[in-house]
């Protein structure tokens, strides 16, 4: 047989049982943590029964921490204070089948962030939804939370129910939030939309994370050629599970009814340049400092593309306290200049 074929089969035998291992051992993984799982849960519901029945206190799980990791030292996880989160789980979710088809997909750790960060059952399920359909790493979850992404999601002012058909317009509102928070940026609230514009962009992968599932980026000052002139769109993306483009214009100061009708003009401008047939109609987001939601609700009514308007938070790296007792950067700046204009002027 010629080596070259050879040396071809082998390379795709290989390649096919590196995944056939990677995808039992992922396997392997999910079945333990599901039995593990529900191990807890039933310890949890014995411990409630007992507690129930028996009228047995706090200290019986003390005493069943101490017995359990005797009788099985090589297993982790029977601490006083696991029990405790044990039984919390087991009375949180009464119902097994529950536990069984969903909760049980997330790992343990999740589960016990998810039991001390939100206590709200219906905003709890949301987390866990999330968690699994995104796969969201135990930090990611734990940022989520904080960021209070359950409030945000789909609160986002629009015209979408006016400009896109059904179908497609309860999902556009669900996948974009109001605010949007860039916790990430190093910047203060008197930063310009050029360094925003770059913060978002040399910070791309929280920039998406925060944008949410499906956003892929196209550019950024993105050029249009309109009627023989030239025009820039502050950031492009194209959103693979909505199928069509998203341009989001970024403002700095409070939100303007102008803003709408150049978004309006953005959006017919790449529905007819960059729009494939096959593509959903573009939407436009605009973000902005602040906004008065009246004036924000007047200003999409009549506009004929979809659009939706939210604010944008970035987080102060100082305290409030100390954030009026230290000059700006402004203020620094214009310092700098004057001390390197009386030692040139001495010169």
């Amino acid at each position: 047989m010629n080596n070259d074929l050879l040396s071809h089969e082998y390379a795709a035998l290989l390649e096919s049982l590196k995944n056939r291992v990677a995808t039992a051992r992922y396997q392997a993984v999910r079945t333990v943590n599901r039995e593990l799982i529900l191990l807890y849960h039933y310890i949890g519901t014995e411990i409630l029964k007992k507690q129930a029945s028996q009228g047995w206190g706090a200290k019986v799980i003390d005493r069943l921490s101490k017995d359990l990791s005797s009788a099985f030292p090589d297993m982790k996880g029977f601490s006083s204070r696991n029990l405790k989160y044990m039984r919390l789980f087991a009375e949180t979710y009464p119902e097994l089948e529950f536990v069984q088809q969903v909760v049980a997909q997330l790992p343990w750790g999740h589960n016990v962030f998810l039991l001390d960060l939100v206590k709200k059952d219906q905003e709890r399920i949301f987390y866990i939804q999330s968690a699994i359909k995104y796969g969201w790493s135990r930090s990611v979850l734990v940022h989520q939370i904080e960021l209070n992404l359950y409030h945000r999601q789909g609160k986002i002012i629009s015209n979408f129910k006016e400009t896109l058909p059904a179908s497609q317009s309860d999902l556009v509102q669900r996948t974009l939030k109001d605010p949007y928070i860039f916790d990430f940026l190093s910047l203060g609230n008197e930063a310009e939309e050029c360094e925003i514009e770059r913060g978002l962009i040399k910070q791309l992968e929280k920039f998406l994370l925060e944008l949410g599932e499906g956003f892929a980026f196209l550019g950024r000052q993105y050029h249009l050629e309109v009627g023989d002139e030239d025009f820039y769109i502050d950031l492009v993306f194209y959103h693979v599970k909505l199928r069509c483009y998203v341009v989001i214009e970024l403002k700095v100061g409070k939100f303007k009814p102008e803003y709408s009708g150049k978004l309006n003009f953005y959006l017919s401008a790449v529905d007819d340049l960059l729009k494939h047939p096959d593509d959903n109609p573009s939407i436009g987001l605009i973000l902005c400092k602040s906004k008065n939601n009246v004036i924000a609700e007047y200003s999409l009514r009549y506009m004929t593309k979809a659009m939706g308007l939210s604010e944008y938070q970035l987080t102060e790296s100082l305290p409030k306290n100390l954030q009026t007792v230290l000059p700006s950067i402004k203020e620094l700046e214009t310092e700098l200049s004057k001390t390197i204009q009386t030692k040139m002027a001495k010169k």
